[in-house]
């Protein structure tokens, strides 16, 4: 029996080693290098030069040589396609509140370049612009959700003839986005309606999302309604309300995400870093083999949060309505929990059905695990495999520079002292 448990303190201690060195290092967050933007409000604009027009019904180009000014609503429609160059600016806003819709079988072509991303932002000045200053990028999609109604209404007081999405092609290209930012959007209509940053309403699998950073949304700042796309390299900074949410049977996966958030910054709802609803439980659903499913891999998920303020925290994830969630490789830090579940789980044999958390290190300072159920197995064996720091530390103490405004750094400090094996 001690031969054995040697043979597994000498096989996770390895595993261990093998993750400090390959996982958590500053090479695996060198995507965000270049383009990204940590400190918006300090950055000045050139003022706009031309103004969109409310309706692109023909295929448009935007060019970086021009800054524009999005003045209320903007809708692509006709099955156009809006293509805007790399390094182009567009100023919001912000008395006519602005938002670019891209209606169903209209695409956006948006390909920044990592010297020259593609920048949606405020129309106000430097040091005076703030989160809800405009409204947000909404994309509506052909794709599948999973929803008694094939096709529905995408959120916002919008021209209810630019505003249906959903349908059958769930491998519509439907937009290509790279290097992307988009500053100071977001809006809360009320507790059903709400303007994310970019929200996606079912976008088929070949469409294409990567290098896009959100930062002060004043709502979520990715929504996923339903769809297949998959997405990487995105980053959410400083969202009022969620990071990443998903619904009406959203089926893909991240890959290299970061949310940064901080514990003064929250809706009064309650704000997660990822909400994963498997289904929309006002209206049901059509198919319990279609609820939301979501795959994340490399992700850093942070609350700026210390000893003084930690209180105000809430869990980094909430999981309702039997959404699926697998994640992988993951640092998640400076929360009161790891996971909330809501009652929809009903025992610990759905908890490993439809949640898996693996090579992953955590820092919370509350119970890892949140159910609605009463439990009579130990739900921290969910996270099984995993590390974890034997006292809550704040952001400054566990990563080795997390408040650089120009390019933060999320390496482990001393990682091995810090964590410990379950």
């Amino acid at each position: 029996m001690k031969l054995k448990n040697i043979y597994i303190i000498l096989f996770y201690s390895l595993s261990f080693l093998s993750f400090s060195q390959t996982e958590i290092n500053d090479n695996q967050m060198s995507w965000i290098r270049g383009w990204t933007n940590f400190a918006p409000n300090q950055r000045e604009y050139p003022e706009p030069e031309e103004v969109l027009p409310n309706i692109i019904d023909s295929n448009s180009y935007l060019k970086n040589d021009v800054t524009y000014l999005m003045s209320g609503n903007v809708y692509v429609i006709n099955n156009a396609t809006l293509t805007i160059q790399e390094g182009t600016t567009i100023r919001c806003d912000v008395e006519n509140a602005a938002s670019l819709v891209i209606t169903k079988g209209s695409k956006l072509i948006a390909r920044g370049t990592k010297g020259f991303p593609i920048v949606f932002t405020s129309n106000k000045a430097q040091k005076s612009r703030k989160a809800g200053d405009w409204g947000g990028i909404i994309i509506a999609g052909s794709g599948t959700i999973n929803s008694p109604a094939v096709s529905k209404t995408i959120e916002g007081n919008f021209l209810p003839q630019y505003s249906s999405y959903g349908g059958t092609q769930e491998n519509e290209l439907t937009t290509m986005m790279s290097y992307v930012r988009i500053e100071y959007a977001g809006k809360k209509i009320n507790q059903s309606k709400e303007l994310n940053g970019l929200s996606l309403y079912a976008l088929g699998s070949n469409s294409i999302i990567n290098n896009v950073m959100i930062s002060y949304s004043a709502d979520d700042s990715f929504e996923c309604f339903g769809g297949k796309v998959n997405m990487s390299n995105l980053i959410s900074y400083k969202a009022k309300d969620d990071d990443y949410d998903f619904t009406l049977g959203y089926n893909g996966e991240l890959n290299n995400i970061l949310a940064i958030r901080h514990p003064y910054i929250s809706d009064i709802s309650g704000s997660y870093v990822i909400e994963a609803d498997g289904y929309d439980k006002k209206e049901g659903f059509i198919d319990l083999e279609a609820l939301s499913n979501i795959r994340i891999k490399n992700a850093t998920l942070v609350n700026l949060s210390d000893q003084n303020n930690y209180q105000h925290t809430t869990a980094a994830i909430s999981s309702k309505n039997l959404a699926k969630l697998n994640l992988t490789n993951m640092r998640i830090s400076g929360f009161a929990n790891v996971v909330k579940f809501d009652k929809t789980y009903k025992s610990y044999s759905d908890l490993q059905k439809y949640f898996s958390l693996e090579n992953s290190i955590f820092n919370v300072h509350s119970k890892s695990i949140l159910t609605q159920y009463s439990a009579t197995i130990n739900t921290d064996q969910l996270l099984k495999y995993n590390m974890y720091t034997n006292h809550f530390k704040s952001a400054a103490d566990l990563f080795t520079d997390p408040f650089d405004e120009k390019k933060p750094i999320f390496t482990l400090k001393d990682s091995e002292n810090y964590t410990v094996m379950q």
